[in-house]
């Protein structure tokens, strides 16, 4: 199966996605983050587009090895688009799930984390956009959850709609 897991910068994607592998087993967690370190020198507009397209290479292999795929990354919905456009051949549930904390407390530095002043005005630009509350998938408010209770939510919503399916089936 493939997990994305979207929400803006410090909304505790990549915290949920590392509980939610070690509890499913069997998964890889691809932070597309790390592909943009290959190509930093570019903007980061020309570097998203080049960052989804190693993405679905990278999850048709792992998903071929039968392996889960969690990945925690904003999801506009031009990429919701490319993501149904580019793995609609691979034989994998996919999922969707959006953590939407409070603007205020994502604004908030949160553990060892201390946000720049880029990163607050990409938060920002995402909850204006629209990132922490898109039209797919299942939105989750995780302002008052510890990420393990919001790995367990997204765990147990996604047993519960892989059993809903293979009773229709």
């Amino acid at each position: 199966m493939v997990i994305f897991i979207n929400g803006s910068i410090n909304s505790g994607k990549s915290t949920v996605a590392k509980l939610l592998s070690k509890k499913m087993g069997n998964t890889v967690v691809l932070e597309i983050d790390v592909l943009r370190n290959f190509i930093e020198w570019l903007p980061l507009e020309e570097a998203i587009p080049i960052n989804w397209e190693n993405a679905f290479a990278l999850i048709k292999n792992f998903v071929k090895h039968d392996l889960n795929v969690l990945v925690p990354y904003p999801i506009s919905q031009k990429n919701y688009d490319a993501i149904l456009k580019n793995l609609k051949d691979i034989h994998s549930q996919m999922y969707f799930f959006t953590l939407n904390p409070s603007l205020e407390i994502v604004l908030k530095n949160r553990g060892s984390r201390e946000l720049s002043e880029w990163e607050i005005n990409r938060i920002k630009y995402h909850y204006q956009i629209g990132i922490n509350n898109p039209s797919f998938g299942v939105v989750i408010d995780n302002t008052n959850e510890t990420p393990m209770e919001t790995a367990d939510k997204i765990q147990t919503e996604v047993k519960r709609s892989s059993l809903e399916k293979r009773t229709l089936e």
